[in-house]
């Protein structure tokens, strides 16, 4: 069993759908997504996806609720629904990183000031090393600051209670082909 698994959280159709709005530097976020997932099945680590469910635009079954068509899940990856911010809470997500042994978890996706944060937060609670992917999760521009602030006060705040690196760190240390299977 692997001792790592990379999470991708809330990378649903919804957030590529706002009229008008997109996250910032999307094209970038889902290149970097693109390469940690192939990086992660080359070696051997699972990925495991968080979808969000509520009304509007992720109640179940929409269109917007589905999950992005680049950053799919393949047929075997665990795919855990959540219903608020905390990807742990209420959902099988420890159980099951508790079948697949990971002790280590690579963050990436949506939205950094919510799910994102609150998730990290949780998960370093729990006593899971924690890392967050600081160039693979984004968000949108808010009332009293733009996006790219918040990403950047995200990494720094966080970074005071886990690791956070960029993708090519992760890639090269976390995700390395050598340690294939952890």
């Amino acid at each position: 069993m692997a001792n790592s698994a990379l999470i991708i959280i809330d990378m649903q159709v919804a957030m590529f759908s706002y009229p008008g709005e997109k996250p910032f530097r999307g094209d970038a976020l889902l290149h970097n997504l693109r390469q940690l997932i192939d990086r992660a099945h080359a070696c051997g680590v699972p990925v495991i996806y968080i979808q969000h469910s509520s009304t509007e635009e992720f109640e179940k079954g929409t269109p917007t609720w589905q999950l992005y068509p680049e950053i799919y899940p393949l047929e075997n990856e665990p795919v855990v629904e959540k219903t608020t911010r905390d990807s742990f809470y209420k959902t099988g997500l420890q159980e099951v990183l508790k079948k697949l042994g990971a002790a280590k978890l690579v963050f990436a996706g949506m939205q950094s000031q919510y799910c994102v944060d609150t998730t990290c937060r949780r998960s370093n609670r729990l006593g899971y090393e924690t890392i967050l992917v600081g160039d693979a999760h984004s968000t949108f521009d808010g009332k009293a600051l733009k996006a790219e602030q918040i990403i950047r006060y995200h990494n720094q705040i966080l970074s005071r209670v886990l690791t956070v690196k960029s993708t090519q760190e992760v890639l090269d240390t976390d995700l390395a082909l050598s340690e294939a299977g952890n």
